[in-house]
């Protein structure tokens, strides 16, 4: 059992930078490969950037690589999403999520098992 609460959100103007936390309780937190998602209203959550569970492999969505960059700390149970350059489409709610056992499989939602609330991005213009 995973439970996870990200951090960090808030307003910024475009070009502007975002650093997310996710803080997570239990003690398996370092066996668990790691994703970022985000919702947009009206939209379908769609993957953001994941993390293999030893911190060796990343993976991006085209639309956030090499401005968005995910790291992890398994002393420390966190998983940190830096925002960088946003956009005014980068506005959505950003969820933290644990779960599928192979790296190739976390680009899909419905591979995770644990989910945080989300926190509030919103990117002004």
């Amino acid at each position: 059992q995973v439970q996870l609460v990200e951090s960090g959100g808030g307003l910024v103007q475009a070009g502007g930078s975002l650093t997310l936390s996710c803080a997570a309780s239990g003690r398996t937190f370092s066996t668990y490969n790691m994703g970022w998602f985000r919702q947009a209203p009206g939209k379908e959550r769609e993957f953001v950037a994941a993390i293999s569970w030893s911190g060796t492999m990343t993976y991006y969505a085209d639309s956030v690589k090499g401005r968005f960059t995910i790291s992890r700390d398994n002393a420390k149970n966190t998983v940190v999403l830096q925002m960088n350059s946003l956009k005014p489409e980068d506005t959505a709610v950003y969820y933290c999520a644990a779960g599928p056992r192979y790296f190739s499989e976390t680009y899909n939602p419905g591979n995770y098992n644990y989910w945080g609330q989300g926190t509030q991005v919103t990117v002004s213009s």
